[in-house]
């Protein structure tokens, strides 16, 4: 009984999360031999997600009465999907950099203890009560977004092998 409970509390960890991604971005990569094959080869909208990326008055019918988003085509997924793998995987340091600094600028700036005068609350205090609150909403947002992502990452594969036969 306590491994079908570890098993179940690991199928939702953001670890393995991120591992699926990671290896249905790197299957996605080794099956799509020729990334510009996917150009112009527009994705269906019931194969995105809802909010993929494709609003109404951009969809519009194929001839055979499909529905197709003209934004984004297979070619551009493809490289989103890479790109969010290598942030994962190698991190986002200069846009982390740039937003420290940015914060650094805003502290000598403003004042440090700043109180939140609507409530009487310092600032400060109030950042530390939510934060586990934060950190749960982010961490199941980003569960989510990962699991979109590799569902997507997989949509892409099994398209391509339909596409190219």
């Amino acid at each position: 009984m306590m491994q079908i409970c570890d098993s179940y509390s690991q199928k939702h960890s953001l670890f393995n999360a991120m591992n699926r991604f990671i290896g249905a971005v790197n299957n996605m990569d080794q099956t799509v031999m020729v990334p510009s094959l996917l150009r112009d080869v527009p994705l269906m909208l019931d194969e995105l997600d809802s909010g993929g990326g494709c609003g109404e008055r951009e969809a519009q019918l194929t001839p055979n009465g499909s529905t197709y988003c003209s934004c984004r085509d297979m070619y551009s997924h493809y490289m989103l999907l890479k790109s969010i793998r290598n942030d994962i995987e190698w991190g986002v340091l200069q846009q982390a950099n740039e937003e420290t600094a940015g914060r650094k600028k805003d502290k000598l700036n403003g004042s440090p203890g700043a109180v939140d005068i609507s409530r009487g609350i310092p600032e400060d205090e109030e950042a530390e009560e939510d934060l586990e609150k934060q950190f749960h909403y982010h961490l199941s947002g980003l569960h989510t977004v990962l699991s979109k992502l590799t569902r997507k990452a997989n949509v892409l594969t099994n398209r391509y092998k339909q596409e190219i036969g």
